[in-house]
């Protein structure tokens, strides 16, 4: 009998521990979630930044899809 209850107390204290791991781990990453929800990726770039992407437009410069399509062939990207 005496084993028996010894067996419930430790089962008892290994689950305890588990369960209070994974809510240590699961409140550190709802904390790290709240550090970085504020974080704003795509803001406008401060200081001397350069755009390296531009918009094109077909119309502009008279170059329409096949041309683009032989051009990605030529070039492989």
């Amino acid at each position: 009998m005496v084993s028996l209850i010894r067996l419930l107390w430790s089962s008892c204290k290994v689950f305890l521990a588990f369960a209070c791991c994974t809510l240590l781990f699961y409140y550190g990453l709802l904390w790290l979630n709240g550090q970085y929800q504020d974080f704003h990726r795509y803001d406008e770039p401060e200081g001397r930044a350069v755009k390296v992407f531009q918009a094109y437009s077909d119309e502009e410069d008279g170059f329409d899809w096949i041309e683009r399509l032989q051009l990605f062939y030529e070039i492989g990207e």
